[in-house]
C-alpha cells in the first residue's frame, strides 16, 4: 500500500523514488515484520497464558519433553498476521501474485486456526479429522492453483533443476501437480514442528532462498542470463517471503529453546502453504524438494515408519519424525535442531547453485 500511495508522489518528493526499488522494499518489509513479531510477542504469549492456550506433550516420547506442558501454543497467529500486515505496506498490492500467497497462507491459518482451537479449547484431542483436514486443504489449494492456471500471462511448463531446456508441459495437470506442492509443504512443516525452533529455522531459511529466486525470476534480464523462466510481477514475491523471514527471525527470539511459546497448526500449516505457494507461482516447484530437504527428509520418515509399521509389524526409526529418533538415541534437542538447521543451510546453499548450473 506504501508504494500505491507513496510512490506517485516522487515527482515532487525525490526521496520517494526508493519506493520504485524491489530491493528497498523487500529490506523494509524484513524489517518491519520482524518489528512486528518482536514487539507484539510478549503481549500475545501473555493473553495466551491467560486463555490457557498450553500445549498437550505426548507421553510416549523423550521424558524431558514433559516439562513443556502448559507452554503457550497458536502463537503462529502472530507470524502470520506480522506477515500479512508487512506485505501488505510494502508489496505492490496491484499484483495478482501477491493476493494469491496472501490467500493460501490465510485460508491454510484458517484451517490450522480450527485444528488447534478443536484441540486445546474444546479439549478435542486431535482436531479436525485427518480427512476434515486434507478436503480442506486440497480445497483452498484448488482454488489457488485453478486461478493461477487461467491468469493469461501463466503457463503449465514445469521448470527443472540442472536443465535448460527441458521444460514438461504438464497441460491441466498442472492444477493436480500444483495442490500436491502446496497441500505436501504445508503438512512436511507441520511435522517438523516438534522441537524448540526446529521448523522456524528451515522456515526462514527457506523463505530466505525463495527471496533470492522470486527476484531473480521477476527480474527480465537476470532471468534471461540464468536461462530461467521470467514471471512478469512475480518479483513481488520476494516482499512477501521477505516478510516470513522478518516476522519468523522476531518470533524465533522466542521459540527458541527453552521455548515460551509454540506456533501451533495455525502456524506451521499456512508457512509451509506459502512456501509451497511461491514455489508454484515462481515455477521453481522442483526445487522446494532441494531447498526445503529438511522438511521432506522429516515427512518422508513419518512415511517410511508407517508403511513400515503396517506392512512387517516393525519400525525404522526409534520414534517418528526423524528428529525424535535422534532424540531417543541420546542427543540433546538443541544439537539436533542445530544440526538439522546446518543441513537446511547447506541444502539452500546448493539449492541457489542450480540458478546457474544448466
Amino acid at each position: 500500500m506504501l508504494y500505491i500511495w507513496l510512490y506517485p508522489f516522487h515527482t515532487q518528493f525525490s526521496f520517494l523514488n526508493v519506493f520504485r526499488y524491489q530491493s528497498f522494499r523487500i529490506i523494509y518489509a524484513a524489517v518491519t515484520a520482524f518489528l512486528i513479531a518482536f514487539v507484539l510477542a510478549p503481549w500475545v504469549i501473555r493473553k495466551l497464558q491467560e486463555i490457557k492456550l498450553g500445549q498437550q506433550v505426548r507421553d510416549d516420547g523423550p521424558k524431558r519433553h514433559l516439562a513443556k506442558s502448559g507452554t503457550p501454543t497458536m502463537g503462529g497467529i502472530l507470524i502470520i498476521f506480522a506477515v500479512t500486515l508487512s506485505t501488505l505496506l510494502w508489496a505492490d498490492i496491484s499484483r495478482p501474485h501477491i493476493w494469491l500467497v496472501l490467500g493460501a497462507t490465510l485460508g491454510f491459518c484458517a484451517i490450522g486456526f480450527v485444528d488447534d482451537y478443536l484441540k486445546f479449547i474444546k479439549s478435542r484431542s486431535k482436531g479436525l479429522s485427518a480427512l476434515q483436514k486434507f478436503t480442506a486443504q486440497i480445497g483452498v489449494a484448488l482454488l489457488v492453483a485453478v486461478v493461477l492456471y487461467f491468469l493469461p500471462e501463466y503457463n503449465t511448463k514445469l521448470s527443472v533443476p540442472f536443465f535448460k531446456s527441458f521444460t514438461p508441459d504438464l497441460g491441466w495437470f498442472y492444477i493436480v501437480f500444483a495442490i500436491i506442492v502446496i497441500v505436501g509443504s504445508s503438512n512436511a512443516v507441520n511435522l517438523t514442528d516438534g522441537l524448540d525452533g526446529l521448523a522456524i529455522g528451515p522456515i526462514m531459511i527457506t523463505a530466505l532462498a525463495y527471496t533470492v529466486v522470486a527476484y531473480v525470476t521477476g527480474h527480465r534480464l537476470m532471468s534471461e542470463y540464468l536461462l530461467i523462466p521470467h514471471i512478469e510481477g512475480a518479483g513481488e514475491l520476494a516482499v512477501f517471503t521477505a516478510a516470513i523471514l522478518g516476522s519468523s527471525l522476531g518470533f524465533l527470539w522466542f521459540n527458541t529453546y527453552p521455548a515460551s511459546v509454540f506456533m501451533g497448526d495455525v502456524g506451521s500449516l499456512p508457512l509451509g502453504a506459502a512456501l509451497g505457494t511461491v514455489a508454484v507461482i515462481s515455477k521453481h516447484e522442483l526445487l522446494l524438494l532441494m531447498v526445503g530437504g529438511v522438511f521432506v527428509i522429516e515427512a518422508v520418515s513419518v512415511i517410511f515408519q508407517v508403511l513400515s509399521f503396517k506392512s512387517r509389524g516393525k519400525r525404522i526409526f526409534l520414534m517418528a519424525p526423524i528428529h525424535h529418533h535422534f532424540e531417543m538415541k541420546g542427543w540433546e534437542e538443541p544439537k539436533v535442531v542445530v544440526r538439522l538447521w546446518i543441513i537446511a543451510i547447506l541444502l539452500a546453499l546448493l539449492s541457489l547453485s542450480t540458478l546457474k548450473l544448466r
